[in-house]
């Protein structure tokens, strides 16, 4: 499914229901992804301007800041060049028709958009409920401004409060029981996350392992992160700790929310 044809159901499902009644489940689906959607548009209109190398993200939101990003090129005739953090922003780039770079020819990039599984009061985040947390840490360490966005629900006021499923943290394959008895050590529950088409674990593009780790709530982020950086066998985390500057929240009354530092 590309991501034109995704984003058209979407808004089919919206016009319809607006003609007569429907599902609970699908109403509050429909209005989570038009949230998602003026997020990504409200960011990329903001952030996003002629000359630029951009960061593109990872996952369901970012899929309107590329169909944004692909509009503007053609309505405006800016031109930006666009560093993927995995196979699948890969995809979205050369899909809608965008110029395609990498971190070895555009080493530094002028701002990274990326979705988040949660943001807190301080713009901390978890991320990596996709398994791209590696990439999407790099890419966004690499640019000068990073952008966050999201619908209503991943907004909290501290790490843990929304997101349930834990810090995601991607880890040689070798290690990753040690690391799960050392994570325990720490105060967290580990579960090393399995695979949804194929018997086994969930493999990243890296060819690693992904643990999600349940700290609970998570009241000082880079602490932990410290403790799991120090952690032989660990790649990388998904805290992302002082990194943003930005997020902008789509809601669902269909405005848009901001937190900035």
């Amino acid at each position: 499914e590309t991501s034109q044809t995704r984003i058209a159901s979407c808004r089919r499902a919206r016009r319809k229901g607006a003609r007569g009644p429907r599902a609970r489940g699908s109403s509050e689906m429909s209005s989570v992804e038009a949230a998602k959607e003026q997020a990504a548009r409200a960011a990329v209109d903001d952030y996003v301007s002629d000359g630029q190398v951009v960061g593109i993200g990872s996952g369901s939101t970012i899929t309107y800041a590329v169909v944004r990003l692909a509009e503007r090129v053609k309505e405006e005739g800016i031109k930006v060049v666009c560093v993927p953090t995995s196979f699948q922003a890969r995809q979205l780039i050369v899909e809608n028709g965008l110029v395609l770079g990498d971190l070895e020819r555009y080493p530094e990039l002028d701002v990274a958009i990326d979705g988040a599984d949660e943001v807190d009061e301080d713009l901390n985040c978890i991320k990596g409920g996709g398994g791209c947390q590696t990439q999407e840490k790099i890419v966004a360490s690499c640019a000068k401004i990073f952008v966050v966005i999201a619908d209503f629900r991943k907004k909290s006021s501290v790490l843990g409060e929304q997101w349930k499923k834990g810090v995601p943290i991607e880890v040689v394959p070798m290690a990753y029981r040690p690391v799960m008895l050392k994570l325990e050590a720490l105060g967290a529950e580990p579960t090393l996350r399995m695979a949804k088409s194929k018997a086994g674990p969930c493999v990243t593009d890296n060819g690693n392992f992904v643990i999600d780790a349940d700290f609970g709530n998570i009241e000082e982020p880079q602490l932990i992160e410290d403790k799991l950086n120090a952690t032989p066998g660990i790649v990388c985390t998904g805290l992302f700790v002082n990194m943003a500057v930005k997020a902008y929240f789509g809601e669902e009354d269909g405005s848009v929310s901001t937190r900035e530092k």
